[in-house]
């Protein structure tokens, strides 16, 4: 039990606050609550994308696939809980992921068959939200859907000067431009629970209450008291 220090979310806590959520409105809305889910990732990726070109544009980068690549918020909660990396960086930059730790907890916690919908688009989602015009295309099956790795192709190249210039702009930025699971579980929260209400209605705000509880009772009060203190207009 935590006492006077703010509980600290990991991924575990963002990835399970999503399968709640999910198997919430799937459970109660079928064909509807997937769209809704589906709806809020697209949503929330592109808030975080869009967060992810201001912080570039306010450091007067241009928005390409190297800055996109190097101004990701988040970092694994510790050494070799991932693992991802370039597949090559011509004629198309193309990524993989091998190991994943959202879906290393949803294994855990036995719903996989709800938490796979968040890799449905929140890649893409992300890369939109940073530039209209950039498009994700997965190249592989995804882990959480029954794939051996999952992999992308960004639809544009690193040249090798870019790929020095990457290199470099991720050792100035950082954790300068990095939030903790803290702030992107809250922001998780905030942006599928408005989305499923608008397009669920009643279901939705049950849904809503019905993960918030699965959430409580399996991490803790403290962890949800956590998620209040983020300050919403971030987002």
């Amino acid at each position: 039990m935590m006492t006077n220090e703010t509980a600290a979310c990991k991924i575990e806590h963002h990835a399970m606050m999503f399968a709640f959520l999910a198997k919430h409105a799937i459970e109660r809305c079928g064909e509807n609550g997937k769209a809704a889910i589906l709806k809020g990732m697209t949503v929330y990726g592109n808030e975080r994308g869009a967060r992810m070109a201001a912080n570039a544009l306010a450091r007067d980068d241009e928005l390409t696939t190297m800055t996109n690549q190097a101004y990701g918020e988040w970092k694994p909660d510790y050494d070799g809980q991932m693992e991802f990396g370039q597949l090559r960086t011509e004629p198309t930059l193309q990524t993989y992921i091998a190991k994943c730790a959202w879906c290393d907890a949803w294994k855990k916690h036995n719903i996989t068959e709800y938490g796979k919908y968040y890799c449905v688009n929140v890649d893409n989602a992300v890369y939109q939200g940073f530039r209209s015009d950039f498009v994700c295309t997965p190249t592989a099956t995804s882990l959480s859907w029954g794939g051996e790795r999952c992999e992308f192709d960004w639809g544009h190249p690193l040249s090798p000067r870019e790929v020095s210039e990457l290199a470099e702009k991720k050792r100035k930025l950082g954790t300068s431009c990095m939030r903790d699971f803290n702030f992107h579980t809250a922001h998780l929260k905030h942006t599928l629970s408005r989305v499923l209400i608008e397009m669920l209605g009643a279901d939705g705000e049950e849904t809503v209450r019905m993960a918030i509880d699965d959430f409580r009772s399996t991490f803790g009060e403290e962890y949800l008291k956590a998620l209040e203190n983020v300050d919403a207009k971030e987002f």
